[in-house]
C-alpha cells in the first residue's frame, strides 16, 4: 500500500501514467496547484515551493527505488515543482499561466545546461527534480524578460 501511495504522489496523482506526454500532464497539475498557491503572499509562496521541492525529492527518490530506474517518465512531481518555479512572482492570469506552461515545457524538453547535467549524470531523487528546477528557472527568467519588454 505504501508503494502505491508513493507512486501515486510521484506520478502527479496518477497523471504520469498518461500514455502520451506525461510530463505535460504533470505540468498541468502544476497549473492546478498554482491556482491556489499563486494567490499567497510571495514569501509564503516561496516557502511553499521550497517545502514542495523537498517533498518532491523525497518522493522521487522513493519512487525510483520502487521502480528500479532513474527518472522514469511516470515521475511527474518534478514537473510540478518546475512549473511552480516558472511562475514565481507572476500574477494569476490565463496569459501568464499559458506562457509559463509553454516556456517551462520548452526548457524541460531541450534541457539547457545544467539541466542536461542533472538529467544525464545525476542519480536519485535530487537530480530527477533538479533538471526541472533549472527548466523552471530558465522559464521564469524568460517570462521576466517578456514582462519587462511588454
Amino acid at each position: 500500500m505504501r508503494n502505491k501511495l508513493v507512486l501515486w504522489l510521484a506520478s502527479g496523482l496518477g497523471l504520469g501514467y498518461a500514455p502520451l506526454v506525461p510530463g505535460a500532464f504533470g505540468s498541468l497539475l502544476g497549473i492546478g496547484i498554482y491556482y491556489f498557491a499563486g494567490r499567497l503572499e510571495i514569501w509564503v509562496y516561496v516557502a511553499f515551493v521550497l517545502l514542495f521541492f523537498i517533498f518532491s525529492v523525497w518522493v522521487a527518490e522513493k519512487a525510483e527505488k520502487i521502480l528500479l530506474t532513474h527518472d522514469p517518465q511516470i515521475i511527474t512531481i518534478d514537473e510540478v515543482v518546475g512549473y511552480l518555479i516558472a511562475m514565481l512572482g507572476f500574477p494569476y492570469s490565463w496569459k501568464w499561466l499559458l506562457l509559463g506552461f509553454i516556456f517551462f515545457r520548452f526548457f524541460d524538453i531541450i534541457k539547457p545546461w545544467p539541466a542536461s547535467y542533472f538529467d544525464n549524470q545525476g542519480k536519485g531523487g535530487l537530480s530527477t527534480v533538479l533538471d526541472d528546477v533549472v527548466a523552471g528557472i530558465y522559464a521564469n527568467v524568460s517570462l521576466q524578460i517578456i514582462r519587462l519588454i511588454f
